[in-house]
């Protein structure tokens, strides 16, 4: 399986729905859109990681270092991690909380509450 990224506006939010296998092979894809965005002067990216069936170590150094470089510009990260989603639940969330770092980032069901800026994180 591949990976493809959307990208769409959301109010201040640039909202990158990934979909595929998060891995060696297309981490760079989701990395490139993450600076993209940056150097096209979003402050805020959503990354919608619903439709991730698999990720990696590789995928999630890329998430850590997204969060990095939103956080040197200034910007914010948020991640949509629904409680079901890819099939039997969020595997990405899974990977996130088996690894010990699903606390470094702020997650949401959906674009909805991702996008709104008065919504809380869902709980590490």
């Amino acid at each position: 399986m591949s990976l493809s990224v959307l990208t769409e506006q959301r109010g201040d939010w640039a909202v990158l729905r990934v979909q595929g296998e998060l891995d060696l092979v297309t981490a760079p894809t989701v990395r490139q859109h993450v600076h993209d965005a940056v150097a096209d002067g979003r402050k805020n990216v959503v990354l919608d990681l619903a439709g991730v069936q698999f990720c990696d170590s590789s995928g999630v150094g890329v998430l850590i270092a997204s969060r990095r470089l939103m956080r040197s510009c200034a910007g914010r990260l948020r991640l949509i991690l629904p409680a079901k989603g890819a099939e039997d639940g969020s595997h990405v969330n899974r990977v996130l909380a088996a690894l010990g770092v699903r606390r470094l980032f702020d997650c949401f069901p959906d674009l909805e509450a991702a996008a709104d800026d008065t919504a809380q994180p869902l709980p590490a």
